[in-house]
C-alpha cells in the first residue's frame, strides 16, 4: 500500500531522514517507533505529503505522492501530532467542512458524518465548541476527521499525547477497532501503546530504520532472547568467577544488590534455557540462589539496544540484524521548532497540500 524508496530530508545541515527504504502492507496496524528526534513525524509529514522530501520516492497505492498528489492522498486520513481543529466550531460542523473538503458525495455527507461520530464516540458533544472540550475528546475529533471518506491507509502521530490513563485506553481501543477495516500507521514514543494496539513494527533511529518485523520475531531475534536475573549469597569474586564460567551467555553483569546478596543478570538467546545449569554450578560451589527469575527480552530492551547512541544496526524480516554505517549527522522531527528554527529562510520544505514537487497537477 504504501512504498517509500530511498528517502531522504534535510533542514540546512542537518540529515533528519537518511535514506530510508520501507512499505507497509494491507490489513496491518503498524507502530512507528523512535525516540524524539529520531525523525518520525519528519517521515510522516512526508509520506502525507505535506512536507517535501529532499530526494526519494513515496508510492500511496501505485501513486506517487509529489506526482499525484490528489489521488495519492485520497487514500490516506492523517491526524498530526497537534489536531487540525477550528476551535470555534462544533464537532459537527467542523467534519462536515473537512468532508466538503474531502469532495464528499454531499448526499451521502450527512450520514457518513453520523457515521464517523458514532464510530469514534463524539456524538454526545457534537453541538459543543471544540475550544470547550477535553484534549480527549479533542483527540476523537482529529480522528474523526481523519477517517472521513473511509481512506484505507490511517496515520496517526502521536494520537495519545496528554491524555489520562483512562483516555489512552479509549482512544487504543478506538485505533484496534480502525484496524479491522484500515490498515493503520501509529506513530509513538511510548512503548506500551505500541505493544498494546500493534502487529507489525518499524523502528526509526538517527534517522535510519534500525528495525522492521512482528513484535514476536523482534524480542526472538538475535535483538532478543531471555534474561536470567540472580540474586545470591556469597563472595562478590567467587560469585564473578562462577557467572564467566557459564556457557551458551550473551551477556553478564554482576552488582551489589539488597540484604547483602549479590545481584547478577545473565542475558541468553533465545530458546536457550540455563537455569537448571545454573543452579548445579552455584550450588556445587557452596553459593545459595536466593531468588531466580527468568524472562524474555521485551520490546523495551531490544528498543534501547537498537535507539541508543552506540547502536548501529538495520534489521528486516529476512536479514536479521546487520551492521549498518551510522549517521552523523543530528536527527530532528518535522514538527521540531529548533528544526525548523535551523532551516534557511527560503527552504521551500513546505509545500501546498495539493501542490506536489513540482506545483501540481490535479
Amino acid at each position: 500500500m504504501i512504498k517509500v524508496n530511498h528517502l531522504s530530508k534535510t533542514y540546512g545541515s542537518n540529515l533528519a531522514v537518511d535514506d530510508i527504504s520501507f512499505h507497509i502492507e494491507k490489513g496491518h496496524i503498524y507502530g512507528f517507533l523512535g525516540p524524539n528526534g529520531a525523525g518520525k513525524s519528519t517521515t510522516m509529514n512526508i509520506i502525507t505529503g505535506c512536507l517535501a522530501a529532499t530526494s526519494g520516492e513515496v508510492l500511496i497505492n501505485g501513486y506517487d505522492i509529489y506526482k499525484e498528489p490528489v489521488r495519492a492522498k485520497s487514500c490516506i486520513g492523517y491526524l498530526p501530532e497537534i489536531p487540525p481543529l477550528y476551535a470555534d466550531m462544533t464537532p459537527y460542523e467542523y467534519l462536515r467542512f473537512v468532508g466538503e473538503a474531502k469532495g464528499i458525495d454531499p448526499f451521502r455527507l450527512t450520514q457518513h458524518v453520523e457515521d464517523v461520530m458514532n464510530m469514534t464516540h463524539i456524538e454526545n458533544v457534537r453541538d459543543r465548541l471544540i475550544r470547550n472540550l477535553s484534549k480527549g475528546y479533542k483527540q476523537r475529533v482529529g480522528i474523526a476527521q481523519a477517517i472521513l471518506g473511509d481512506p484505507e491507509i490511517i496515520i496517526l502521530d502521536e494520537p495519545t499525547v496528554g491524555l489520562d490513563p483512562l483516555q489512552i485506553i479509549e482512544i487504543r481501543e478506538l485505533i484496534k477497532e480502525l484496524g479491522q477495516e484500515h490498515t493503520v500507521i501509529l506513530s509513538s514514543h511510548i512503548l506500551s501503546e505500541i505493544s498494546a494496539v500493534c502487529d507489525r513494527i518499524i523502528i526509526i533511529s538517527h534517522g535510519k530504520i534500525a528495525a522492521r518485523d512482528t513484535i514476536e520475531n523482534l524480542t526472538a531475534s538475535k535483538e532478543g532472547g531471555r534474561i536470567l536475573s540472580l540474586d545470591i549469597r556469597g563472595d562478590m569474586q567467587k560469585i564473578c568467577s562462577v557467572i564467566e564460567s557459564l556457557k551458551d551467555t550473551v551477556s553478564t553483569s554482576v552488582t551489589h544488590g539488597l540484604s547483602g546478596c549479590i545481584h547478577a543478570t545473565v542475558e541468553t538467546a533465545s530458546g536457550v534455557d540455563i537455569r537448571e545449569d545454573v543452579f548445579r554450578l552455584f550450588a556445587k560451589h557452596d553459593l545459595p540462589i536466593i531468588q531466580m527469575n527468568s524472562n524474555d527480552v521485551s520490546l523495551e530492551d531490544v528498543f534501547l539496544r537498537l535507539t541508543s547512541d552506540n547502536a548501529v544496526s538495520s534489521y528486516d524480516s529476512t536479514s536479521r540484524v546487520a551492521p549498518q554505517d551510522s549517521a552523523d549527522a543530528p536527527s530532528g522531527e518535522g514538527d521540531s521548532d529548533t528544526v525548523r528554527n535551523e532551516a534557511p529562510a527560503d527552504d521551500d520544505d513546505y509545500k501546498p497540500l495539493f501542490g506536489g514537487k513540482d506545483g501540481g497537477d490535479e
